[in-house]
C-alpha cells in the first residue's frame, strides 16, 4: 500500500469514485423503470457497488494499492463490458455504458488513457456484434459511427482531464512554492531566535558578576522580543529581587528614578500570585493592581506580565514587563521571555554561589589570620612568659650560687616546674594544631585527649560523654569540625568561666534520631550573652563567632544559654541525614525538648 505524501487526498481517486457512484445511480434508475428483471445485472451492480465502496475506504484513509490506477481502469473496463453484453449489446439500453470507463481512464491517464480505452471498448462492441451475427461484418457504417462516437467522447474527456489536471498541478506547484517560502522564512526566524537564545545563555554563563547578569537579563529580553516583532515599541521592564522580606527594584529599563527606589511586600496582587503559583502571570491595566499601581512608568501600560525567579525552594524575585499594546504579549513572546527568565534564575544562582564562595574564601582567610593571632596570643601569654620567667630565675640562681649556695637547689626546682609547665602548654598547643589522636584513634579518643591535656596542663576537669552510635552515624568529614568545636568551647570555658567541671556530651536528640546534639556545659560564673555579642560585633571573629562559623560548616544550629552566676550551656544541633539538614536549617527544632 502507498500513502499519499501530500497534505491532501488523491484528487483523481475521488473524481473516479464520484463518477462511478453517479453511474450506479443512473443504472439503478434505468433498471427500476424496466418491467423485466435481470438477476445477473443486479448481481453485477452489487459487485460494482462493493468494489467502489472498497475504493472509497482506501481514499478516505489516503492509501493506494500497487498499480492502483491500472487496476481501477481494468476493473472499470471489465464491468462496463459485462454490462454492455448483459444489457443487450448494440440494441440494448446500456450501449452508452462505455462512457463510464472512458471518462475514468481519462481522469487517471488523461487523453492517452481515454483513447486507449475508447479503442478497446469499441473493439469489444464491434467484436461482440460480429460474434452474435457474422453478417454484421459487412455493415461497416454502424461500426464507424460507434468508433467515432467513442473516440469523440475520449477526446472531450481527455482534453478536459488534461486541462483540469494541468491547472491543478500548476496550483499545487504554486502552493508548494508558497509553503516552501513560508517554511524557509519560519526556519530562518526560528534559527535567528535560537541563535539569540544561545547567545543569551552563553552571555549569562560567561560572567559571574551579579550586576552584569542583571543588565544582561533585561537587554537580552528586549533583543528576543525585537527578533519576534521588530516594529513594536520597547517594553518597560524591571528585575525585582528580595531584600530580606520585600522586593526591591535592582535593575530596570524605562523606569523613572523614583520608581527604582520602590519596595514591594508582595503580599497581594500580581506579585503574590506569581510567587505562589511559580509560573508567568499576566494582568491587563496594571495601574489597578494593589502594589504595581505605585510604579509611575507602568501607568501608560495596558498590560503587564511577570515571571518568577525561583528554583526549588528558593525565591529570588520576579521579572516584570509592561507594554502599551494590550495584545502585545503573544504566546511566542511569552515562551521566549519565560525561557530567558529560567536561564536568568540559573545565572543569578551561579552569581550568588560565586559571591558566597568568595565570602567563604574571605572568611577562611580571616579565620586563618585570627588563628595565627590567637596562636601568637597564646604563645605570648603562656610559654613565652614562662620562658622569660625561666631566664629571670636562672639569673637569680646564678647570683645565689655565689651568695646563698643553700638556696640554689630550691630555685632550680622552681625553674624545673616552670619548664615542665611550658612544655605541657606547648604540647597542648601542638595537639590543638594537629590532633594526631583524632586522626589515628577517632573522635571519642580525640575528645578524651582534650580532657586529659586540660587536666594535666591546666588542672581543669573536663568530662566526656559521647555516644558511640552517634559517632558512627556522623559523617567522617565532620569529625574534625566537631573536635575543634569542643576544643574552642572548652578553651573558652577554661579561660573565662572559672568552672570546677566542664561536661562535654554527644548524643541523639530526644525528639529526632536523625539529629545529634553536642553539649558543652560548665558550672562557672556565666555571662550576659547580649553584652558579649555586642562586644564581638565590634572586635571581630572571636569566641562564639568561631563557634558559629564552625557550626555552619557542618550545617548545624548553635544555641547558647548562659546566666551570670549560674554557668553556661552550649548546644550544637548536628544533622545526620540530608532530610535532617533541611529541618535544622529551617529551625524546626524544639529547643526545650531537645
Amino acid at each position: 500500500m502507498e500513502h499519499s505524501k501530500k497534505p491532501y487526498p488523491y484528487l483523481s481517486d475521488w473524481l473516479v469514485i464520484s463518477w462511478r457512484w453517479l453511474a450506479l445511480f443512473l443504472l439503478s434508475l434505468t433498471f427500476a423503470t424496466r418491467p423485466d428483471f435481470n438477476w445477473l445485472i443486479i448481481l453485477l451492480l452489487i459487485l460494482i457497488a462493493v468494489w467502489n465502496l472498497t475504493m472509497t475506504t482506501l481514499a478516505i484513509i489516503n492509501v493506494r494499492m500497487p498499480l492502483h490506477r491500472l487496476v481501477n481502469v481494468f476493473c472499470d473496463f471489465a464491468f462496463t463490458a459485462a454490462l454492455f453484453v448483459l444489457g443487450g449489446a448494440m440494441t440494448g439500453s446500456l450501449v452508452w455504458i462505455g462512457v463510464v470507463a472512458i471518462v475514468n481512464a481519462a481522469i487517471f491517464f488523461q487523453w492517452r488513457g481515454a483513447f486507449i480505452l475508447a479503442f478497446l471498448f469499441s473493439a469489444t462492441q464491434i467484436g461482440y456484434a460480429i460474434y452474435l451475427n457474422p453478417i454484421n461484418l459487412t455493415a461497416w457504417m454502424p461500426f464507424a459511427i460507434i468508433l467515432g462516437l467513442n473516440f469523440l467522447i475520449a477526446a472531450i474527456a481527455g482534453y478536459g482531464s488534461t486541462v483540469v489536471f494541468n491547472r491543478i498541478r500548476e496550483k499545487e506547484l504554486t502552493t508548494e512554492r508558497q509553503v516552501h517560502d513560508i517554511e524557509t522564512r519560519v526556519s530562518k526566524h526560528y534559527q535567528k531566535r535560537m541563535e539569540s537564545l544561545a547567545a543569551l545563555v552563553e552571555t549569562l554563563n560567561s560572567t559571574l558578576d551579579y550586576i552584569v547578569v542583571l543588565d544582561i537579563m533585561l537587554d537580552q529580553s528586549q533583543s528576543a522580543i525585537d527578533i519576534i516583532d521588530p516594529n513594536q515599541d520597547k517594553m518597560t521592564s524591571a528585575v525585582l529581587l528580595f531584600d530580606e522580606s520585600k522586593l526591591m527594584v535592582v535593575n530596570s529599563r524605562r523606569f523613572s528614578p523614583s520608581d527604582t527606589n520602590l519596595k514591594f511586600p508582595a503580599n497581594s496582587g500580581l506579585l503574590l500570585e506569581t510567587l505562589q503559583k511559580v509560573e508567568p502571570q499576566i494582568i491587563h491595566n496594571p495601574a489597578m493592581d494593589p502594589e504595581l499601581w505605585k510604579i509611575v512608568s507602568l501607568q501608560n501600560c495596558k498590560v503587564a506580565i511577570t515571571f518568577p525567579l525561583s528554583r526549588g525552594m528558593d525565591d529570588y524575585g520576579v521579572m516584570l514587563f509592561g507594554h502599551p499594546d494590550r495584545n502585545f504579549f503573544t504566546t511566542e513572546k511569552i515562551e521566549a521571555l519565560n525561557l530567558i527568565s529560567r536561564q536568568a534564575v540559573i545565572a543569578i544562582q551561579n552569581a550568588r554561589l560565586y559571591q558566597q564562595v568568595e565570602q567563604e574564601k574571605q572568611t577562611i582567610v580571616s579565620s586563618q589570620e585570627e588563628a595565627n593571632k590567637k596562636l601568637a596570643r597564646d604563645l605570648h601569654d603562656g610559654p613565652i612568659q614562662s620562658v622569660a620567667s625561666i631566664a629571670m630565675r636562672l639569673s637569680v640562681a646564678q647570683r645565689l650560687l655565689f651568695h646563698k649556695p643553700k638556696d640554689v637547689a630550691a630555685e632550680l626546682s622552681n625553674i624545673e616546674t616552670l619548664a615542665r609547665q611550658s612544655t605541657g602548654e606547648l604540647r597542648h598547643m601542638l595537639f590543638t594544631l594537629r590532633p594526631l589522636t583524632l586522626e589515628t584513634d577517632g573522635l571519642v579518643a580525640g575528645l578524651q585527649t582534650i580532657a586529659e591535656k586540660n587536666l594535666n596542663t591546666y588542672q581543669q576537669k573536663v568530662r566526656i560523654d559521647a555516644d558511640e552510635e552517634v559517632v558512627k552515624k556522623l559523617d567522617q568529614s565532620k569529625h574534625s569540625t566537631v573536635f575543634y568545636l569542643v576544643e574552642e568551647a572548652v578553651t573558652n570555658a577554661r579561660k573565662h568561666a572559672q568552672a570546677e567541671l566542664i561536661l562535654v556530651r554527644l548524643r541523639h536528640s530526644a525528639k529526632d534520631s536523625e539529629i545529634a546534639v553536642l553539649e558543652i556545659m560548665d558550672n562557672g560564673i556565666g555571662f550576659d550573652i547580649n553584652k558579649v555579642n555586642q562586644k564581638y560585633s565590634h572586635r571581630g571573629s572571636l569566641g562564639m563567632v568561631n563557634l558559629t562559623e564552625r557550626t555552619h560548616l557542618i550545617n548545624g544550629l548553635l544555641h547558647i544559654d548562659s546566666v551570670p552566676g549560674k554557668g553556661t550551656r552550649i548546644r550544637i544541633f548536628i544533622p545526620l541525614t540530608p532530610a535532617a539538614i533541611e529541618r535544622v536549617q529551617a529551625g524546626k527544632i524544639d529547643l526545650q525538648q531537645s
